[in-house]
């Protein structure tokens, strides 16, 4: 960072700066720990020493503390694999269901919004497909910010709700069904063949909400892969230059994604293991009706609080998921 020529590559210089960055907050955090644990020993001696109810009282707590930072950081170096530390571009998209299951699209992208504000991630919305009736036919989120990947991971497989509709004037009860994708997002020198022949590129007005260039000019993007029929889509940006930019990123993000579960299809048949895909390999069930609780069905990780859950609290989920990895 001292040399000369450091900023003349500004993105470069940006990525050299957040890496800095991630690595002095890790070993600032190890040293505070370190730093914690000698005044606890020290504190644990002078107990011994005085046998005052209060000082033990204090230790006590001081130790219940000490022990959730430790699980805190342990989960940070978790968090080591080569693309956790990026920003995350997450998807969403309902299942069967018309009204029902776009709807719950909607309050799942409100729940990861409120999650990555609660972290201080920044969300920009790369594209929105707004429902005829309510909800959303499908969002794409750019969730920015250290580990914002790592973290969201966790979060990628079918989320399941069982609910009384508020849209059924029977009052039944009904199943929804949203798909959650989520990639990493990729600096442009990322290894991904991408052939521009393979490449077939539309353009068209954007949908949503955003300002007076909306409707009046072709500036969203879609680009589809033919080879593997993959189609992303942008509309966040004012310039189709950029949106096409963006688009780029998350077909190479998408691209990546198919090779690495290609690859674990290739290992999970040499192993014999057999995973079921569908709407019926839910990750997690929300269930509001007849009772309050969310289950993550890899971890078994509940909670009774579903407004909770849905204002964002999800951290106990993906620290399960991150952990039963190991």
């Amino acid at each position: 960072m001292l040399e000369p020529t450091f900023w003349d590559d500004q993105q470069g210089a940006q990525k050299i700066i957040n890496e800095s960055n991630g690595l002095k907050e890790s070993v600032e955090g190890y040293e505070k720990l370190v730093s914690r644990h000698e005044d606890l020993e020290v504190s644990f001696e002078l107990v011994k020493e005085e046998d005052d109810d209060d000082l033990r009282g204090e230790l006590e707590e001081e130790i219940v503390s000490m022990r959730e930072a430790l699980d805190e950081f342990e989960l940070l170096m978790l968090l080591s694999e080569p693309y956790d530390k990026n920003n995350a571009i997450l998807e969403l998209h309902p299942g069967a269901g018309g009204t029902e299951s776009q709807d719950w699209a909607s309050m799942l992208l409100r729940m990861y919004t409120r999650w990555a504000e609660q972290h201080n991630f920044k969300v920009e919305t790369l594209d929105y497909l707004p429902g005829e009736e309510a909800g959303v036919k499908s969002v794409t989120l750019l969730i920015k910010g250290l580990n914002a990947y790592g973290y969201l991971k966790a979060e990628k497989g079918v989320h399941r709700l069982v609910r009384i509709s508020p849209f059924d004037s029977s009052g039944r009860r009904h199943t929804s069904f949203v798909s959650c994708d989520v990639m990493p997002e990729f600096d442009d020198d990322i290894d991904v063949d991408v052939r521009t022949e393979d490449l077939k590129i539309d353009t068209y007005r954007s949908s949503g909400a955003g300002g007076q260039h909306v409707n009046t000019t072709d500036s969203a993007v879609r680009i589809t892969h033919v080879p593997t029929n993959t189609v992303v889509t942008c509309q966040s940006e004012r310039s189709q230059i950029k949106n096409r930019e963006h688009a780029m990123k998350m077909l190479k993000a998408k691209l990546y994604q198919l090779e690495i579960e290609k690859q674990q299809q290739e290992l999970n048949e040499i192993r014999g293991e057999q995973k079921e895909i569908g709407w019926g390999s839910q990750i997690r069930s929300y269930v509001f009706h007849p009772y309050s609780m969310v289950k993550d069905h890899r971890t078994n990780e509940e909670s009774g609080n579903t407004q909770a859950v849905m204002d964002g609290q999800l951290d106990p989920f993906i620290n399960a998921y991150l952990r039963s990895t190991l």
